[in-house]
C-alpha cells in the first residue's frame, strides 16, 4: 500500500514537477500562458483559466477540510470563475491553485499513514486514499486538456 510521503510525491508530479506519467505538469503548463490565452474560447471546450479555477477548486476545498473538519465545495459550483479581466488576475488564479496545492501536498505528506485507510468526510465518499488518489486523477485528467487546448489556442484553431 502507499504510505502518505509517496502519495503526497504522486501528487506533486501532477501539479509541480513531475515528467513521467504526463511529460508535463500544472506548474510548467501554466507558466508561459498569457491571460488572453487561458481565456481563449476554443469552441464549446472549457478555457485553460476554467480549467485551472476547477483543479484549484477542489484542491482548496480539500485542503479546508483538511485544516477546518468541514466539506463545504459542491460540484455544481465547481466551474463558476471569476472573470479574468487582467494577467495580474490571471496570475493569481495560477498562483493559487500551486500555492493550495503545496499546502494540500503538505497535508498529505504529514498525514499519519494509518489515516489513509479510514473515512474520508462520509463513507459514501470512501477513504483517505481513494480521495487523494482520486485527486491526482483528476488532476491528471484535466492537465491532457489543458495541454491540448494550449497548443490549439497558439496554433489559433478554432475548431475540435
Amino acid at each position: 500500500m502507499e504510505n502518505s510521503t509517496q502519495i503526497a510525491n504522486r501528487f506533486k508530479e501532477v501539479l509541480f514537477d513531475g515528467k513521467w506519467v504526463a511529460n508535463t505538469n500544472f506548474k510548467d503548463q501554466l507558466s508561459d500562458v498569457t491571460w488572453e490565452e487561458a481565456t481563449q474560447k476554443i469552441a464549446s471546450l472549457n478555457t485553460i483559466a476554467v480549467l485551472t479555477f476547477h483543479i484549484n477548486y477542489y484542491i482548496k476545498g480539500v485542503v479546508d477540510f483538511f485544516e477546518n473538519g468541514a466539506l463545504t465545495i459542491r460540484d455544481k459550483y465547481s466551474f463558476d470563475m471569476p472573470e479574468i479581466k487582467s494577467q495580474e488576475d490571471w496570475e493569481a488564479l495560477r498562483n493559487d491553485l500551486l500555492s493550495n496545492a503545496e499546502r494540500f501536498a503538505n497535508h498529505v505528506s504529514h498525514m499519519p499513514d494509518e489515516k489513509l485507510g479510514t473515512t474520508f468526510v462520509d463513507e459514501k465518499y470512501g477513504n483517505y486514499r481513494k480521495n487523494i488518489n482520486g485527486m491526482i486523477e483528476h488532476s491528471y485528467y484535466h492537465l491532457g486538456q489543458v495541454s491540448l487546448i494550449k497548443k490549439m489556442v497558439r496554433e489559433g484553431s478554432n475548431k475540435v
